[in-house]
């Protein structure tokens, strides 16, 4: 496959900016590498700070350390691979793009539903997670909690709503603060650590650094989201790799940071509280923690919901100008323009199942489990799509061949939980088998 190939967008020729380079080019977005980075950043590191170093440091002791490290080298393959299959095929599709490209439209389709309508169900739960971490810090009313959450949702689809260019810089906002409070907790807290408590450094042996493993598996997902911005880039085949890289180390870097201290700090009694983060900055004598720990949950939660937004409107356009989605929702699939008809769907389906979790009483599980399944069987496709599209025996196909193991593994644990994907996969079939009859009967009618 020639280096002209790759760089062309995947959308058919019959689609609205067709293939060719004169009539949509692959390189006319705004995003350098600084805004970039920055997103990919915010979609990997995203709401795991506020519970994941607690919750493994209860599984696993002082070797969650370890558990943080495996994970960290374990997702080196699949960020790799999402990184060269979008800087070599800029397209608002994404995956699903990729696995048309490879796989074949029905399959396309699967991909592309488990991510706009599974994936989705995950966007309430971010939001969640911020108002609990709000509410419970402050001392409000339980009963706030969806209001707050609610609250949270609206300035990240205004800001979809304006533009990528706009998502953007807010988007390099959100993180420089981020990080900026990530470093905040560990600075405040570090003053209290204590040797002693990384003794036993192993109390609960390797059945607890596996479960801290698992834990982990959420924190380092999210590469897939640049997928979908990809042709909004630059120059992508420069920028994307480079940014996947910077944000691979700065994820890595943060996680094992908030890791140690979180053991340094509060030893046995990690992962005993509702908000972790809270407890560490709590040992602090300045004054700021319950602030600092407000802060955080509002600015984590705004940036994932900024980038995951702006991910979703975009497929939608795509799967609206590859027929999977209704036609009229492909305006704004282009790189620069703005997919507002796709977004407002969006805002519709977050709305949806946020009512369903209200209805469920606020249980997020349910809504986790939906999201991750769903994300896992978008892995195993691209991944296998990635080894069909990536010149064989580069350094990218070699991560994809070992990201095909890996997600598979995972597909295998996630199996219980396999119910949504497979309910939108069979949508996917009818989809496809309706537009195959219609065909057919058009064919017919014209040979009479």
């Amino acid at each position: 496959m020639t280096t002209s190939q790759t760089s062309q967008p995947l959308a058919s020729a019959s689609s609205a900016g067709s293939n060719s380079p004169d009539a949509a080019p692959a390189h006319t977005g705004s995003l350098g590498l600084v805004q970039g980075t920055a997103l990919y950043i915010a979609a990997v590191l995203g709401t795991g700070i506020l519970v994941l170093p607690g919750l493994a440091a209860n599984a696993a002791g002082p070797a969650s350390l370890v558990a943080v490290l495996v994970v960290f080298v374990l997702s080196i393959p699949l960020a790799g691979t999402f990184a060269a299959l979008s800087s070599r095929y800029p397209d608002p599709g994404g995956v699903a793009s990729y696995v048309r490209k490879a796989l074949g439209p029905v399959w396309a389709r699967m991909a592309g539903y488990w991510f706009f309508f599974g994936v989705g169900a995950g966007a309430p739960v971010v939001a969640m997670l911020g108002a609990e971490y709000v509410v419970a810090i402050v001392g409000a009313d339980k009963s706030t909690v969806v209001w707050v959450a609610l609250a949270i949702f609206v300035p990240p689809f205004v800001v979809n709503y304006l533009g990528v260019r706009v998502s953007g810089i807010v988007q390099l906002v959100l993180t420089a603060a981020l990080l900026f409070v990530v470093i905040g907790v560990v600075s405040v807290a570090a003053p209290a650590a204590d040797g002693a408590n990384f003794e036993p450094f192993m109390p609960n042996g390797w059945g607890g650094v596996g479960t801290a493993v698992s834990l982990f598996v959420w924190a380092f997902a999210g590469w897939e989201i640049g997928t979908h911005i990809s042709g909004e880039f630059k120059n992508p085949r420069t920028v994307i790799p480079i940014a996947t890289a910077i944000a691979l180390v700065v994820v890595g870097a943060s996680y094992l940071a908030l890791q140690w201290v979180t053991v340094a700090v509060l030893g046995a009694m990690a992962g005993d509280g509702q908000v972790p983060l809270l407890d560490l900055v709590e040992t602090s004598t300045l004054g700021v923690g319950p602030v600092l720990v407000a802060v955080i949950a509002a600015i984590v939660a705004l940036g994932v919901l900024n980038v995951y937004l702006g991910a979703f409107a975009k497929l939608g356009a795509s799967l609206g100008r590859d027929g999977d989605l209704p036609r009229w929702m492909a305006r704004g699939v282009e790189s620069g323009q703005v997919p507002r008809r796709s977004l407002s769907v969006v805002a519709i389906i977050c709305a949806i199942y946020f009512a369903l979790m209200l209805a469920n009483g606020l249980a997020l599980t349910p809504f986790i489990l939906i999201h991750t399944s769903s994300m896992v069987s978008i892995y195993v496709l691209g991944m296998i799509a990635a080894v069909r599209l990536l010149e064989r025996w580069t350094f990218g196909w070699w991560l994809a061949v070992i990201s095909v193991a890996l997600t598979v593994g995972l597909l295998v644990l996630a199996g219980p939980n396999l119910l949504v994907p497979g309910v939108l996969a069979v949508a996917a079939l009818i989809v496809s088998l309706s537009q195959r009859m219609r065909a057919s009967t058009r064919r017919r009618i014209v040979a009479e």
